[in-house]
């Protein structure tokens, strides 16, 4: 059991710009390759990003959020699960979790027999809840229950017919809260999202365990020779969805203005042409001072962190928190909101105010604009705590140990 092992790491949509889960998965595979692992990644598209010594295995999709609905040709009527996502996603639904779980047990099928153990990202599948039915060694990330995206996507919903929608597009929950209190082996990335797991999907506590993400400090580092703006404030969300909270930092923004009217806002995240925060935009005429950057590299994205003067998660909720981590990895000063894991990341490193508080923010980054010194401590304390308590090698070293546990368990 000491020997390297064979690992399959599984995503159904894994493209790093599009969310944690495809950072999750480029990091983790080159920690545990870079600890003399050999490691797989089988995903659907839109594909991850790997390290070179990383093997991708393209399992393809309709992909209908890139290619729509117009995409459908006679030989997808073939496919069960090519007809089921066309209709799905007619009907306003998302059954890519579904779907991917199926094509991917077809798959590790005809191969899977070659990998020591399948370490599932969040799909929560039938397709993988059968692979360890018959025998796969099966390990599932959640990062955060998604019933907490659906509570708050319903919260902002403003009709009864965009609240159908709302629930129509989340209907996989019920797939996966199915799976996960049937799934032998359960991790996850915070101890909140440990909680939140147990109360939405009723697993038992115990049966949950916590090995925390990673962020890798020598790419997320400070860069002494960037100079860094006297006045800009950045922030990386997904800019239309609720659960990022990104409507009350342009609100923070806006309040601050009158008293700071050089200030800056950069934005990683891409506006839904006409969406809501299209919308607030105009509404508060700010359409031409908030600058949205999207599709970036990682070395442009850091350049951005060394650029800002202070950083800020406006997040609702968050299972783990990588936009505050790298901030802090950067040696950016951060202005945090509480929601979900993000104490636990942030701690006394940042300022933490409460979520959902457009008022609240613009007071702690008033505070921090007008504060040079506490910004310089704060920015040195995050950057020193992120190398003490959140790094990839020690994520995968304790990983590592707990695939172990697993492939025993599975010998028994």
């Amino acid at each position: 059991m000491d020997r390297p092992l064979y690992i399959a790491l599984l995503g159904y949509r894994s493209q790093p710009h599009g969310g944690g889960q495809g950072i999750y998965l480029h990091y983790l595979s080159k920690a545990l390759v870079d600890a003399g692992h050999r490691v797989d990644v089988i995903s659907g598209p839109p594909y991850p990003e790997l390290d070179p010594r990383v093997r991708l295995i393209r399992i393809p999709s309709l992909d209908l959020f890139v290619n729509g609905l117009g995409s459908l040709r006679p030989r997808h009527l073939r496919s069960f699960s090519d007809v089921f996502e066309w209709c799905s996603k007619l009907t306003g639904g998302f059954a890519e979790p579904y779907t991917f779980g199926r094509r991917v047990r077809k798959y590790l099928h005809r191969h899977g027999r070659a990998y020591d153990l399948i370490h599932d990202n969040q799909s929560l599948s039938y397709g993988v809840l059968k692979l360890q039915r018959e025998g796969f060694p099966v390990v599932t990330t959640v990062h955060h229950p998604i019933t907490h995206d659906l509570r708050i996507a319903l919260r902002a919903a403003r009709s009864l017919p965009e609240r159908l929608l709302v629930r129509r597009w989340h209907g996989f929950l019920r797939m996966q809260g199915r799976v996960i209190r049937r799934l032998r082996h359960v991790i996850t990335v915070s101890e909140r999202s440990r909680q939140d797991i147990a109360a939405d999907f009723r697993r038992p506590l115990q049966d949950i365990d916590l090995i925390y993400n990673g962020i890798d400090t020598a790419v997320f580092c400070p860069q002494p020779s960037v100079s860094r703006h006297a006045q800009r404030l950045m922030a990386t969300a997904s800019a239309d969805a609720p659960l990022k909270g990104l409507r009350y930092l342009i609100k923070a923004y806006h309040q601050l203005l009158p008293r700071y009217p050089e200030l800056e806002l950069l934005v990683v995240g891409k506006p839904q042409a006409g969406g809501k925060t299209e919308q607030l935009l105009r509404r508060l005429e700010l359409q031409d001072r908030v600058k949205f950057v999207s599709g970036i590299s990682t070395a442009a994205l850091v350049r951005y962190y060394a650029e800002a003067t202070i950083a800020v998660v406006p997040s609702i909720y968050e299972g783990f928190g990588l936009p505050a981590g790298e901030a802090m990895a950067c040696g950016v000063p951060v202005v945090s909101t509480n929601g979900g894991a993000l104490p636990e990341i942030v701690a006394d490193a940042g300022v933490l105010v409460d979520t959902a508080d457009g008022e609240g923010l613009a007071k702690a980054i008033a505070g921090l604009l007008d504060d040079e010194t506490a910004r310089q401590r704060l920015g040195e304390a995050g950057r020193a705590r992120i190398l003490e308590r959140f790094s990839w090698s020690v994520c995968a070293e304790q990983l590592v140990a707990y695939y172990r546990e697993v492939i025993r368990d599975a010998d028994r």
